[in-house]
């Protein structure tokens, strides 16, 4: 017949097809790598930045470009402001009673018709405290009518320093004026190398009783370490030896004395205060001459 037989054919396993198995696949985790360029990028820009501001600053200033147009533009503003009529109408100077006249001008160095919106006050304040006598001043300008107002605080001389067969005022502070004074009222006579400088700190230790300071004439800053003051005369007067510190409690022990003994009542040459715990007298020659003084000739405590 014509029947094929179909004869079974062993299969092998390695016969059959092929069947794709899925794997699983490792994918390692993403690395990013530093963006160099970008910080190159940034730091090359900001030195180029420097480059050229520096390179401009030095155009700048060899061909001060600004300083011209800023001048210019000042310049037309203050033209203006004047043709409004912000003009100096006039000028008020108070408080001056030493100051040279002529002086003041040139230190002020302004007229009348001027720009008063072009004033630099504070450049005119440090002018005018220069000059010898003028301690603080104060400025203002009005407007309509325009008027600089100058108000002079000069200094005030508290005594005279002799130095070298010169005399200079001293003002409170122990600034020397530059000036030359003459003097309309008695005044403390101070001697001595760096006396101006130390005189200052000797006030503020004598000024406790105003009848006693009254009657002090010379003060003598002796080897630029202490002082000497003298009472009543130059001459002849009563010589009170201050300690190189502690002057003001020396002083209050003075004034003690005085107030119980009357220690500055007697005829007196020299009165030591620079011994702690001490003070030894000298009489004048009179009370020497004196028979009922005579048990009182040495020096002695009180």
């Amino acid at each position: 017949m014509g029947n094929k037989t179909i004869r079974n054919k062993k299969i092998n396993k390695t016969d059959q097809p092929s069947v794709p198995v899925s794997t699983p696949v490792l994918i390692s985790p993403q690395i990013w790598l530093p963006q160099v360029w970008v910080y190159r990028f940034i730091g090359n820009l900001f030195l180029l930045s420097i480059i050229f501001a520096t390179a401009f600053g030095i155009f700048t200033i060899k061909s001060n470009l600004i300083g011209k147009h800023l001048g210019t533009l000042s310049n037309q503003f203050y033209l203006f402001s004047g043709n409004l009529g912000f003009n100096i109408n006039d000028i008020i100077v108070s408080g001056r009673h030493h100051t040279d006249k002529q002086e003041l001008e040139k230190a002020i160095g302004i007229t009348r018709g001027d720009n008063i919106m072009e004033l630099d006050l504070n450049e005119l304040k440090q002018k005018l405290e220069k000059l010898p006598w003028i301690r603080k001043v104060n400025l203002q300008r009005t407007y309509f009518p325009n008027i600089l107002q100058i108000d002079i605080q000069e200094r005030d001389v508290k005594s005279i320093w002799q130095f070298e067969n010169n005399f200079y005022p001293i003002d409170s502070e122990g600034n020397i004026i530059d000036s030359e004074y003459i003097p309309t009222s008695p005044l403390l006579l101070i001697v001595g190398d760096g006396a101006p400088e130390n005189i200052k700190d000797l006030m503020l230790s004598i000024q406790d009783d105003p009848e006693i300071f009254k009657r002090i004439k010379v003060a003598n800053f002796i080897s630029k370490r202490r002082w000497n003051v003298v009472l009543d005369d130059i001459e002849n007067g009563i010589t009170i030896k201050l300690p190189e510190e502690n002057i003001k409690q020396a002083w209050q022990k003075l004034l003690d004395l005085n107030k119980s003994v009357g220690l500055l009542k007697r005829k007196l040459t020299i009165i030591d205060l620079r011994l702690e715990g001490k003070v030894i007298v000298r009489l004048s020659k009179s009370e020497l001459d004196s028979p009922q003084q005579l048990k009182e000739i040495k020096e002695h405590e009180i």
